[in-house]
């Protein structure tokens, strides 16, 4: 069995930092969601990891670890309308600035997951290529928006069933596509994605 790595606890030690991370940019329905998570100084949690390699189950359990260890914490999102108007990539950025706006502490530095951003709130920041796997607060930030999205997809597939919402979560797989051609879009779906693919196209 590998032994799992422990993340990072923080990029600059004597900086309040709130890592940041989105989860849904890939979606055909439903918002793009974002978290931002200010992690005491000296905290570790060698269970915390990138939330695509966690289960549901672990990921959910960390998420009540997180919300009761942190110094502050907020989940934030950018419904499909949203997304519509200013893009996705833009939808995310502004997710995750409102998430760092809510949050109950204001942090000095931001660590932002990818390679992008658009700074909103005049904190410093910096871009981290795959950080959910290499700091603790974006792990944890990962893991708040992969949860609470997961769980407004799961409300909504009770609304809309033929989707496949509840394994999905809204990303483009063949039953997805399926169900799009044979039920039409939803007031969730993003209209200036690719919402139909040609039957014949390998999954």
């Amino acid at each position: 069995m590998t032994e799992r790595t422990i993340l990072k606890p923080y990029l600059h030690k004597e900086l309040l930092e709130a890592g940041c991370d989105e989860a849904g940019r890939g979606c055909l329905a439903g918002p793009v969601y974002a978290a931002a998570v200010i992690l005491p100084h000296g905290y570790t949690n060698p269970m915390l990891n990138d939330s695509k390699k966690l289960s549901a189950k672990q990921r959910l359990a960390l998420r009540q670890e997180i919300e009761r260890d942190a110094v502050a914490w907020a989940v934030a999102f950018c419904d499909n309308t949203e997304i519509d108007r200013m893009n996705i990539l833009r939808a995310s950025f502004h997710a995750m600035n409102r998430a760092v706006t809510q949050l109950a502490t204001t942090p000095q530095f931001l660590l932002i997951d990818g390679n992008r951003f658009i700074d909103e709130t005049q904190i410093p920041y910096q871009c981290i290529v795959g950080g959910d796997a290499q700091y603790q607060s974006i792990a944890a930030a990962s893991i708040l928006a992969k949860t609470y999205r997961d769980d407004f997809m799961d409300q909504q597939h009770e609304l809309y069933p033929h989707y496949g919402w509840k394994s999905n979560k809204g990303y483009p797989t063949r039953q997805h596509y399926q169900a799009i051609i044979d039920h039409g879009i939803t007031p969730l779906h993003r209209r200036t994605f690719t919402l139909y693919q040609q039957q014949e196209l390998d999954f």
